[in-house]
């Protein structure tokens, strides 16, 4: 069984008000095998689309390659715009050596809201895929089974919109689920309905700008 350590701890800035929340990056970012065109940070994977929708969305000229000005650029941007990222998984087993979700067992989930109840400018978190089995938002509801608190659905629809009370607290966090930002998922997003309407008007649209479109609302506001 490969151990399957996240390699990276999470990246919060004092002023974040919203935290990217996914599960862990591709294997060979914890044993530093990175590919040509990898960063070495979170969501780094040169076949990931987060860097490249955040950097259509907010026009950042990043570079895309393994070096520290990468890493620089990536950091200095979110701390410029409040936001961090804390993955809800800090290890996991696998057979098979591959970055899907489903493949991953024996989850050992980071305590996410004992993160929250620290970090309190915190507002909002952004899951990087939905409610799927080994998925962030899956694992997140699991960890909120043991504190015995509840998702309060406020938009039923992709992407999808929640809100908890804080324990402890009197905050209030809301969640937002988006589409996963990866290549796997472009076949769901294929399905859907608004991007067949978006397609139909502007058959030139891909599924990043598809993307691009359901993201800027929730990471601009």
């Amino acid at each position: 069984m490969f151990k399957h350590t996240h390699p990276y701890p999470p990246f919060i800035p004092k002023n974040a008000t919203k935290l990217i929340v996914g599960t862990l990056p591709p294997p060979r970012f914890t044993t530093g095998e990175l590919k040509p065109g990898d960063v070495n940070f979170c969501y780094g994977s040169r076949d990931g689309q987060l860097w490249p929708i955040l950097n259509e969305i907010f026009n950042l000229n990043l570079s895309f390659e393994t070096t520290e000005k990468a890493i620089k650029q990536r950091k200095d941007f979110l701390k410029k715009e409040g936001i961090g990222i804390c993955d809800m998984v800090s290890v996991a087993y696998r057979e098979k050596i591959d970055a899907s979700d489903i493949g991953m067992q024996e989850a050992q989930l980071r305590d996410l809201i004992q993160i929250l109840q620290k970090h309190n400018t915190v507002q909002t978190l952004l899951f990087t895929g939905g409610n799927s089995k080994n998925g962030p938002e899956y694992f997140f509801r699991k960890l909120l089974k043991e504190y015995n608190v509840k998702l309060k659905v406020v938009k039923n629809m992709v992407p999808r919109i929640h809100e908890f009370f804080l324990p402890e607290t009197t905050r209030t966090i809301k969640t937002v689920s988006l589409t996963a930002p990866s290549g796997a998922a472009n076949r769901a997003v294929g399905s859907l309905q608004e991007y067949k309407t978006m397609k139909a008007n502007n058959p030139t649209i891909t599924t990043i700008d598809f993307r691009v479109c359901q993201y800027r609302p929730h990471f601009e506001m």
